[in-house]
Order: C-alpha cells, then structure tokens, then sequence
C-alpha cells in the first residue's frame, strides 16, 4: 500500500453519492445489481439527519474511492455499554490485494476498542428481514 496514495476518512454529507456508488458497486460484485433501491435522498436522510442510523467511512487511492464501510453503534444491555455492529465493508475489486481492507479494518477497530468492547464468540445473531416479519406477521 502506498500510504501517501490512501487515507480512509469518515464521510461527509458531500459523499451521498459516492456512497451510492459504492453500495451500487457492492450489489454488482454480490451478482444483485438490481436489489439497490437506496437513493441520494434516503441516504441523505439516515445518515445524515436529525437521527443518523449508521456512519459510513470511505478509502481513498489518491482521490479515487476504492472501498467503503458501513457501521452503526448497538448496545449490549448485560454490559450496559456500547458496540459496534460493521454491516458492510467492500473495496472494489481492481484495487485489492492493496491492504486496503484490512486498514478499513483496523480504522475500525481502532473505533471498537475507544469504546471498549470485545468479542462475545459464544452469541449468534440474528437477522429477520422484512419478508420475514411480514410471514412472522401473518401467522
């Protein structure tokens, strides 16, 4: 990696649409290209607005993006203290091999430990979508 090429920074409203770009970037890596439905206003709006639901840091190669994360805080009521829940972590194909997702990981983990979590590798989670809730709902 050459380190005065990359800087991994947190985005900024400014970034909607490269964060768009990238999640566009993800869907067609994961073969979905078509299950995007996220729009620069909907974005705009839950990670940028009176109540953000995640943060988004993005890397950089000179000025070009090349990979992104998307993370949002959870809390473990037991502990009565914070985590960190990493949803999404992609770096565009043509760039890696770099290093540049393990520094997305490391920038993260650096976040993880400021607050200071660790790892529960006894628990399992979870995910219930939003088709499954409406079959949950109908039962």
């Amino acid at each position: 990696m050459n380190k005065s090429a990359f800087k991994i920074r947190d985005a900024t409203v400014a970034d909607v649409p490269i964060i768009l770009q990238l999640i566009r970037d993800l869907a067609t890596y994961e073969r979905a290209p078509n299950d995007v439905v996220a729009t620069e206003k909907g974005l705009h709006e839950v990670l940028f607005g009176a109540e953000p639901a995640a943060k988004v840091v993005i890397a950089f190669e000179n000025t070009e993006p090349v990979g992104f994360a998307v993370y949002f805080f959870n809390f473990s009521t037991w502990l009565g203290r914070p985590g960190l829940y990493l949803e999404d972590l992609f770096v565009k194909p043509e760039t890696r091999g770099r290093g540049y997702g393990r520094a997305l990981l490391v920038h993260l983990a650096k976040i993880y430990n400021k607050l200071g979590a660790g790892s529960l590798d006894d628990w399992r989670v979870f995910r219930l979508t939003s088709d499954g809730i409406g079959r949950l709902a109908e039962s």
